[in-house]
């Protein structure tokens, strides 16, 4: 296990459109790290940009709104998140746990943090409840990986 491969299964996991469901595998898989050990680096690299994320969002939109060519992209990545948020509209805590948990496009800890900014939940109640979706993404980014690595050995 090198640093430059710790570095890369971090920063792929800290990706906004990979995220730990893109690091994970690719520890395990593609660098054949203990499944331990790859939960661990794409849990981190997962939550690496969340506190960021959730204590700069106002002060960043204010500051991109700014510019009149990114207007559009910011409108249309909220408007995604709040299609999105209707889990949290619905289901409240749990809703937002299940909206970073469920490993599907558009999903993770960076829709999470955009969606808890979105419907004002404080950054001190939305931490937590990020940790436990990504906990609960990363077991089953973990399962369905392993599922497939056995697959790999039985047919190949």
């Amino acid at each position: 296990m090198s640093i430059a491969q710790v570095v890369s299964v971090l920063g792929v996991s800290a990706a906004p459109v990979s995220e730990l469901r893109g690091g994970l595998p690719l520890g395990l898989l593609v660098y054949g790290f203990h499944p331990a050990t790859s939960f661990f680096l794409a849990v981190i690299g997962n939550l690496l940009p969340v506190l960021p994320l959730l204590l700069g969002l106002g002060w960043g939109e204010r500051q991109l709104r700014r510019f009149t060519p990114l207007e559009r992209p910011l409108d249309w990545v909220f408007t995604r998140t709040r299609r999105k948020g209707r889990l949290i509209e619905r289901y409240g805590s749990i809703g937002l746990i299940l909206l970073v948990a469920i490993p599907l496009p558009a999903t993770g800890a960076w829709t999470g943090a955009i969606a808890a900014f979105l419907f004002g939940i404080p950054p001190r109640r939305a931490f937590p409840l990020i940790v436990a979706g990504v906990l609960i993404a990363g077991v089953i980014t973990l399962l369905a990986s392993l599922g497939a690595f056995h697959l790999l050995e039985i047919c190949g």
